[in-house]
């Protein structure tokens, strides 16, 4: 993929070329395409969770930290996707404008058609992509009025007039919307290695197989396709019909829960809700046997898979050589239910016993989260967050590198990584997206469309899916989940459920920091830890949230509003 980025970005001096040889040299112009692969804004951890009610960081420069104590400004966000998008989609409208024009193949004038409908089909659904993340960075309310991004849809050159103003957020969900309908009438719903001609598409009759392959075989896989680009749609939507956004676009919950039911159409609904699936991230036999470009049960979309011990040296806890970077809050361990489904705070249902907080709890805080005797690495260390021993270096703020809250983060590290004596690296990958999220999504906007238990003609309810995911997890099963059969009926508290739910099951994948905001929640609950002495149990304040109620919407870079006097900045900023 980078080849062509850098055969086409940074030749070699005696190489350099006229534009021009786009036209005649394919892999020039397919370099132009690729560089906005390289931009996708997910395809590494960032751990804005640091900026939530849900983590902090034990590091005193994480940006995410300075963020939520108070120096989050237009000048300076560590959440910007203005330039990196919109520099991705300047190459994308190069491609697209100089696409058709490109000899593809230049002994078969049909192959070069079918090349040219796929890369710009991948182009379409790029742009879109790109252009999401510009929105849901840095849409906002100017005036009462719900702003997205300038929409450039042409290439930009020196001649070009970059004094343009932002358009409003329904303009720019249209205009992903209609991207995305046009790259799912370009490419094929997945790559496969089709074997007749009886599946070969109408457009490309009197195609044989082989050439078929070429172009939409398995080789591709994990570049955009029909069902990547429906689930974008999904989520988009989701974001579109959210309570911050609502007021400014014509995106309903219906078509939230519409889209998200397509993928899940695609997918067989729950007959494929993958029941390894929470541990989609350790499953290390399925790692280890992924096949080039296959993707795990769980998974829609990827990246790459890559073979290292970072995620592990970042995370373990001291004792195992690890810096214990994201450190869970008391927070985020109260939302997890108890064995039988009720929350901590249902009492006397729940059983919950402060004097032993870990004992009878939803088996997922074992599996995401090291607390104070819980396990962990290859050798299933327990773990002591304790205040007793002085030596002890997973203790409570024991040194810099441990835990501030008295929890270490254990989800997305793989267990048979060890980093002393000798380091074991392992493969890893990170979704792009997960088909946990998308039923999620369904749940979400399925409550808020038509009510728990309505479906609104799918095959499945909200309750439907929230039971199924409560089930996986292994919670409810002894009692027939009655606490969520008791909110069924009520659609405030089954939202309240729905997003506890999305909260753990998506937890320290970048998805509560815009959660949080997209509905309209409280940004500033102060964060809260455990500390443990002589048995005793004691909670205690860690650090503060420092926004204003404007911060639920980013800002657009303070640099661009100096430049650019018709850019508008988001009220308060």
């Amino acid at each position: 993929m980078l080849w062509g980025c850098k055969k086409f970005t940074d030749p070699a001096p005696q190489n350099n070329g006229d534009f021009d040889n786009i036209y005649t040299e394919p892999a020039l112009a397919h370099g132009l395409l690729l560089n906005g692969y390289t931009r996708l804004p997910s395809n590494g951890w960032t751990f804005n969770d640091v900026a939530t009610d849900d983590a902090v960081s034990n590091d005193i420069n994480n940006n995410f930290r300075k963020m939520a104590t108070g120096q989050w400004s237009a000048a300076f966000n560590p959440v910007d996707q203005w330039t990196n998008a919109r520099a991705g989609i300047q190459y994308i409208n190069l491609f697209l404008a100089e696409s058709d024009k490109v000899l593809w193949d230049s002994k078969d004038p049909v192959l070069s058609r079918m090349f040219n409908d796929r890369m710009k089909g991948e182009a379409y659904a790029l742009r879109a992509y790109l252009m999401s993340y510009l929105l849901q960075a840095h849409a906002g309310k100017v005036g009462g009025t719900l702003y997205g991004f300038p929409l450039v849809l042409q290439p930009e050159t020196p001649a070009s007039d970059f004094n343009q103003p932002r358009a409003t957020f329904d303009a720019c969900i249209k205009q992903i919307y209609g991207d995305l309908d046009r790259a799912e009438q370009l490419l094929p719903l997945d790559y496969v290695d089709i074997s007749s001609t009886s599946q070969i598409p109408a457009k490309y009759a009197g195609v044989n197989v082989e050439t078929y392959n070429r172009v939409f075989g398995k080789f591709f896989n994990q570049r955009m396709t029909g069902r990547i680009s429906k689930a974008i749609r999904a989520r988009v939507a989701l974001m579109g019909a959210s309570p911050a956004f609502a007021t400014g676009n014509s995106t309903t919950w219906a078509d939230a829960a519409g889209y998200a039911a397509e993928v899940l159409k695609l997918n067989n609904w729950l007959a494929n809700l993958d029941p390894n699936g929470v541990t989609w991230y350790d499953n290390r036999s399925e790692i280890d046997a992924l096949a080039s470009g296959a993707s795990p049960r769980e998974i829609l979309w990827r990246t790459n898979v890559g073979s290292s011990s970072d995620l592990e040296a970042a995370n373990y806890p001291p004792t195992l050589s690890g810096q214990g970077r994201i450190n869970p809050t008391q927070n985020l361990v109260d939302a997890f239910p108890m064995l039988n489904g009720y929350p901590i705070t249902s009492t006397p249902q729940s059983g919950y016993n402060p004097s032993a907080p870990f004992t009878g709890r939803d088996p997922r805080l074992a599996k995401f989260i090291v607390y104070n005797g819980n396990t962990i690495g290859p050798t299933n260390k327990v773990i002591n967050t304790t205040t007793d021993l002085a030596s002890n270096d997973d203790g409570l703020n024991r040194k810099e590198v441990s835990t501030r809250t008295g929890y270490y983060m254990k989800k997305l590290l793989r267990q048979d990584v060890s980093r002393t004596p000798t380091v074991n690296n392992q493969k890893h990958y990170r979704p792009h997206i997960r088909y946990t999220e998308m039923f999620l999504i369904y749940a979400e906007a399925a409550n808020e469309a038509w009510g728990p238990t309505a479906n609104g003609g799918n095959p499945y309810s909200a309750y439907d899916i929230i039971k199924a995911i409560r089930a996986r997890a292994g919670i409810g099963t002894t009692n027939g989940d009655a606490y969520l059969e008791s909110v069924k009926g009520d659609k405030d508290a089954m939202r309240t459920l729905i997003r506890n739910e999305r909260r753990l099951e998506l937890a320290f994948e970048g998805f509560r920091f815009w959660d949080l905001r997209r509905w309209n929640a409280a940004l500033t609950e102060p964060v809260k830890g455990l500390s443990i002495s002589q048995g005793v149990y004691q909670q205690i304040d860690v650090e503060a949230r420092n926004y204003q109620e404007y911060m639920r919407f980013g800002p657009v870079p303070y640099s661009e509003i100096l430049k650019y006097n018709a850019l508008q900045q988001n009220t308060g900023w």
